[in-house]
């Protein structure tokens, strides 16, 4: 990483707001681009490139919350925890998720240390999506894994009570390649099939993070109209992307499962964004405005 180009992301990150030390925000920088490109060495150009589509000020404020910088957990705990519980709250109700979220939040503030260094979660976010994205997913998939281990420990039919069945194979890892391009396909084809308006509500929702208050505004829906289309258009894409993954992939029911987990670990894996090219460009999400419980589909 060169000087100049150290300057100019850490400037556009904002990091400075955290008093992040510029080699901070370098290394994590280094450690992102390294691992999208694996063994492959690339061009300035490339780099360029690649930097410019990471999510620079969240990356910046992961590596201030992982340093323990208080302004920045501070702001960390205002802004992003409540979605944290909120998208917990989506995927069970009853509060199984909710104890996985906490679990993860005290792995984010990095309880234990090493050799001096705080051993925070955040060194594996990497910025390639949002924060608020990838925190959906870490506690997503930590959920799936207890839901695994649950399942795995449970006594099979007829057993002793004393008796555990054996850990099932998991395929995951050797299949993921598979599982993710199948992923892909079905997401982009039902996608592409979706009513105009209900494309448009999730583009604004999901690409360019917009409320749902302004989303209404737009669509001249109330807020709460708002969020039932949401809710229904997701439930049409889970209901769409399971069926093409049966009928034009051949997949079982347990294949079906491990296709949608395998977008859970890495969010890179999965930019809705790619698909929802429609609404208007630049909106964000205003501060302090509220969010849908519902969360992507799962």
């Amino acid at each position: 990483m060169d000087h100049a180009r150290a300057r100019r992301l850490y400037q556009k990150a904002d990091a400075a707001r955290w008093k992040l030390p510029v080699e901070v925000l370098t290394n994590a920088l280094e450690r992102s681009a390294e691992k999208a490109h694996g063994g492959h060495v690339p061009s300035d150009t490339e780099l360029d490139r690649y930097f410019d589509t990471l999510h620079l000020a969240d990356l910046a404020l992961a590596c201030a919350c992982a340093m323990g910088k208080e302004n920045a957990w501070d702001h960390f705990v205002h802004e992003f925890r409540p979605a944290m519980y909120r998208a917990a709250d989506a995927m069970d109700p009853r509060g199984g998720a909710r104890e996985v979220s906490d679990a993860l939040y005290a792995e984010l503030f990095g309880l234990r240390e090493k050799d001096g260094i705080r051993q925070s979660v955040f060194r594996y976010f990497h910025g390639r999506s949002s924060l608020a994205t990838w925190l959906r997913s870490v506690v997503a998939q930590r959920f799936v894994d207890r839901h695994r281990e649950t399942r795995r420990l449970e006594p099979l039919a007829g057993d002793d009570a004393g008796h555990v069945s054996s850990p099932r194979t998991e395929s995951l890892g050797v299949d993921r390649g598979r599982y993710v391009a199948a992923m892909r396909s079905v997401l982009a084809a039902a996608i592409a099939v979706l009513a105009p308006r209900d494309r448009l509500r999730l583009a604004c929702y999901y690409a360019q993070e917009m409320t749902l208050v302004q989303i209404g505004r737009l669509t001249g829906e109330s807020e709460a109209t708002v969020s039932r289309q949401l809710a229904r258009t997701r439930r049409d894409i889970r209901a769409d992307v399971e069926r093409r993954l049966t009928a034009e992939h051949r997949f079982s029911g347990g294949e079906v499962e491990e296709c949608f987990a395998s977008l859970v670990d890495d969010a890179g894996n999965l930019d809705l964004a790619e698909w929802l090219d429609t609404g208007p460009r630049g909106a964000r999400k205003e501060s302090g405005d509220d969010r849908s419980t519902n969360e992507a589909p799962r």
